[in-house]
């Protein structure tokens, strides 16, 4: 039997509410991979012809965020973090090309914070990433890719500060 965007979500709020912190985040992360794995519940949820930002779930007392994802060309994103929050990417089709940073400078007012790379993988359907707060990461897309995505809370309404990839010291 297929999964259920209701029976996913009940099973997210049951890892977070019994464990809020990395641990039920990890499970939620285990449980995205789960679900990714099911096609009826990929293609009832992240169809062909998905919004690049679609949100399915909020909810109402955690806060945590359940979105579809679907780019239809490549795409790629500045390093950034998720601000006071944590975020699953979860890849439902194409490919992720996903990039880490260390921070070597926090943004201040107008000035946008400074980061370095440090690694690049590749997430490919069925995978699974747990970023927790203040992780810098950064995605590339070079064709159509489609994605589920949990967020510790909307970032809809989270004001997040910018970050410039520079070179390592002596590169």
């Amino acid at each position: 039997m297929s999964m259920t965007l209701e029976d996913f979500t009940a099973q997210c709020k049951a890892a977070l509410k019994d464990n809020p912190g990395p641990a039920g985040r990890e499970k939620v992360c285990a449980l995205v991979r789960e679900a990714l794995k099911d096609s009826a519940f990929v293609a009832a949820n992240i169809p062909e012809g998905t919004p690049e930002r679609h949100v399915l779930y909020e909810d109402p007392e955690l806060g945590f965020t359940v979105l579809a994802h679907a780019y239809t060309d490549a795409k790629s994103g500045p390093p950034h973090d998720h601000g006071p929050s944590w975020a699953i990417y979860g890849q439902a089709a194409g490919e992720t090309v996903m990039s880490d940073f260390d921070c070597l400078a926090r943004p201040e007012g107008l000035k946008s914070g400074k980061a370095v790379r440090t690694r690049d993988y590749t997430l490919r359907p069925g995978d699974a990433y747990l970023y927790e707060p203040g992780d810098l990461h950064a995605p590339r897309r070079d064709g159509p890719t489609r994605l589920l995505r949990i967020e510790g809370m909307n970032m809809d309404r989270v004001k997040r500060l910018p970050y410039t990839e520079v070179q390592p010291a002596g590169a």
